[in-house]
């Protein structure tokens, strides 16, 4: 590819996404939507002015270290403000990895068509709820605390899982990995581990931001956190692949804890550039996205996914949130809300590309059912989300907007 093709690639892609942002100050719609539809516009479903797989093995490069930027971002900003705020995330997260793996895993076979492997692989990419995503959302509706903070850290907690147990089956499907003992002890060890290293790296960093208290050094706090998170992603990566997520999320919420660190005013530096990243990389990602991909599901895909959408998330919320302080209302939205986002998209193309090298069926089908999967969780969910917040009651209140301190969440700790 010429410098000159590259450097329109990324023009064009960026400038699709400010556009997107600009049309959804002006509108009032979701962002996120907007950007999915301004990538679909001019990728290989539309104008065809953005093509991915040109930049070649540096497509993975740049989506890691974009989304771990922007996962450390989700981590700074992780509060889980008392113990029930805890067991929600918890319990939903453990509740829905054993429902959703296994209810994926029957749709994608059953009403998608695809085979039980790559059906398996399916399930675990979708798995999470995107935080790329739901957190500009839920700022943008101004979606009351503690459902806010709950969705928010949900999506954080299981975008590690889903990715790195993705990995594991889909090595496991190309012979890379050899039973499910391997998988496991796989699984347990780039989780653990990038959790670990991430913790330590977030140490380090708090170590050495205290020390640069001052506002001169603003620039220098802001250079030394972006050269830990890419160098702690690169080194998770090199040693345990996929680990790099866990690593990130570990690494900002070790950071956010510690106020010696000057956190607040680091997070709004942070902030904006993960806003960027996400401008960046929506585009890019839906660019990928073809009908060819979409057609051949038919009406077996779109029944899959709102499956997926209608019976298995509102399942595993209620099942999560038996005895929990949480109303109809806060149950109904939680048990709506689940759109996926830019690592499920990342993962997904990277994944069918590794599945078609290994000669596996069905590896277009899989970025098919999952792009679909994308398409319909945020346009649905997104566009739907304030009104049914606002019907439901759930929204922040004008005067609430203008205090300084945080929301009061909706119901008692316990």
């Amino acid at each position: 590819m010429t410098p000159e093709r590259l450097g329109l690639l990324w023009g064009v892609t960026v400038f699709a996404g400010a556009s997107a942002r600009l049309l959804s100050v002006l509108t009032g719609l979701p962002g996120v939507v907007l950007l999915l539809l301004s990538g679909l516009l001019i990728g290989r479903s539309g104008f065809g002015l953005v093509e991915p797989l040109d930049l070649g093995q540096g497509l993975e490069t740049i989506v890691g270290l974009l989304v771990s930027l922007v996962l450390f971002d989700g981590g700074l900003n992780l509060r889980l403000p008392g113990e029930t705020i805890k067991s929600i995330v918890l319990r939903i997260s453990f509740i829905r990895l054993l429902i959703s793996l296994a209810a994926g895993l029957l749709a994608a076979h059953w009403l998608a068509g695809l085979g039980w492997s790559v059906a398996a692989v399916y399930s675990a990419i979708v798995l999470a709820t995107g935080p790329t995503v739901v957190t500009p959302l839920v700022k943008q509706i101004r979606l009351a605390s503690p459902l806010s903070d709950v969705l928010e850290a949900e999506g954080l907690v299981l975008e590690p899982i889903g990715a790195v147990l993705a990995l594991s089956l889909l090595e496991l499907v190309v012979g890379d990995l050899h039973g499910w003992r391997e998988l496991i002890f796989g699984l347990v060890a780039r989780l653990g581990g990038g959790i670990l290293i991430g913790s330590l790296a977030g140490l380090l960093l708090s170590e050495g931001l205290k020390r640069l208290r001052s506002e001169p050094y603003v620039g220098i706090r802001l250079q030394l956190t972006l050269g830990v998170i890419f160098l702690l992603y690169g080194l998770c990566e090199w040693f345990l692949p996929e680990s790099g997520l866990a690593a990130s999320v570990a690494a900002g919420f070790v950071v956010g804890q510690r106020p010696s660190t000057q956190a607040t005013e680091l997070d709004e530096l942070i902030r904006e550039l993960a806003q960027l990243a996400i401008t960046m990389l929506f585009p890019l990602l839906a660019a990928d996205v073809s009908w060819g991909e979409l057609s051949p599901l038919g009406w077996g895909g779109v029944l899959c996914v709102l499956f997926l959408m209608v019976v298995v998330r509102p399942v595993a919320v209620s099942i999560a949130t038996i005895g929990l302080p949480l109303d109809i209302k806060q149950r109904l939205f939680l048990g709506w809300l689940a759109p996926r986002g830019i690592v499920t998209a990342a993962v997904a193309s990277l994944f069918s590309i590794r599945l078609e090298q290994a000669g596996v069926l069905g590896a277009g089908r899989l970025q098919g059912l999952v792009f679909l999967t994308i398409l319909m969780t945020v346009g649905i969910q997104g566009l739907t989300a304030q009104p049914l917040a606002r019907i439901l009651g759930l929204l922040v209140k004008e005067k609430e907007l203008n205090k300084s301190s945080e929301p009061a969440p909706v119901f008692p700790d316990v």
